[in-house]
């Protein structure tokens, strides 16, 4: 007769392979982040015009910009700035978690039109404006600039999943090679913002199918979006191929060995990129429940130079499609 396992057994036993799996902040910072991003670049993705004229000149598309406002005093010209745009995005040139984003979906006689639905006057927006200025969102309370950005019409596929906002698909690059994925979906709590620690919801990929496996929303697994009540899985993410080699492309025009690449799908024009990341944070792997290290560790002492971008690509896919690193 064969023994039945304890319990404690298999607690114990699921927990020594999330120690050897998951990755946790101090690794990630001491073996993957600090020995692969050189600091002369966190300088460009933490200011986001220069992170987009970085990408530009490497030919990889990025939402509009209108303008970049400097200096309180050039409020005064915030009307001319704006023009006839009636949609557009505010945001901190070196904001960071998504802090003093504004979404303006439209223009009403009393002001503007927040994606929530409340009303914006010309005042409020010059302040809120001002308070970016000022550095009340910026890393380290620095002085800042505005971004003024065109809004994106998110695709169909994931707009259905997505309450008044734009969500975003967050790709891990590690030395060029993507090695996980999940979208990140605005809910009513995140304000129409994909932020996950605002309140969005995390939703993990498959990075060889591109279609979505395991919701994860504020500690706990799901599998709807807790204000629409659809299902988050079994969703393909659209022009999955052209998502995955922009992310890897990111890594040849900033090349930070440890990189988070926000991509968002935009009705007419498609897949584009939003930001980069230097300090891409691991609520990752609970959206795939799968950890990171086996694969980081595959990638670390693996000579990559000569590889191309498809053959980048496809590695990270075959790693990510071998690695049994399922977390309880």
């Amino acid at each position: 007769m064969t023994p039945t396992a304890s319990p404690r057994g298999g607690v114990l036993a699921r927990l020594r392979r999330l120690r050897q799996e998951a990755l946790g902040m101090n690794r990630r910072n001491l073996v993957f982040l600090v020995p692969h991003n050189p600091r002369r670049l966190f300088a460009v993705v933490d200011h986001k015009p220069t992170a987009k004229r970085a990408l530009a000149a490497a030919g990889i598309p990025t939402p509009p910009t209108y303008a970049e406002i400097a200096l309180q005093w050039d409020l005064r010209h915030l009307v001319r700035m704006l023009g006839a745009h009636t949609e557009f995005v505010v945001k901190p040139a070196r904001g960071a978690g998504g802090g003093g984003v504004l979404v303006i979906v439209g223009r009403a006689p009393a002001g503007f039109v927040r994606a929530s639905g409340a009303l914006l006057s010309l005042r409020d927006l010059a302040s809120h404006c001002a308070d970016i200025l000022a550095g009340a969102f910026s890393l380290g309370g620095r002085a800042d600039e505005v971004l003024l950005e065109a809004r994106v019409h998110p695709d169909a596929v994931l707009g259905a999943v997505s309450f008044r906002g734009v969500p975003d698909v967050r790709v891990l690059v590690f030395r060029g090679v993507p090695i996980q994925a999940m979208i990140r979906l605005p809910t009513r709590a995140s304000d129409g913002r994909a932020n996950l620690h605002m309140g969005g919801l995390a939703v993990g990929i498959d990075l060889a199918t591109g279609t979505t496996v395991h919701g994860w929303l504020r500690g706990r697994a799901t599998a709807t979006h807790p204000d629409l009540g659809r299902s988050v899985l079994g969703l393909a993410v659209p022009e999955w191929d052209t998502v995955l080699a922009l992310a890897a492309r990111c890594y040849d025009a900033v090349p930070l060995g440890y990189l988070g690449v926000d991509v968002v799908l935009d009705a007419e024009s498609g897949p584009l990129v939003l930001e980069l990341n230097a300090r891409p944070g691991l609520t990752i792997q609970l959206a795939n429940r799968r950890g990171l290290r086996p694969v980081m560790e595959a990638l670390a002492s693996r000579d990559l130079a000569q590889l191309t971008l498809t053959e980048r690509v496809r590695l990270g896919q075959e790693l990510a499609g071998s690695a049994r690193c399922r977390l309880p």
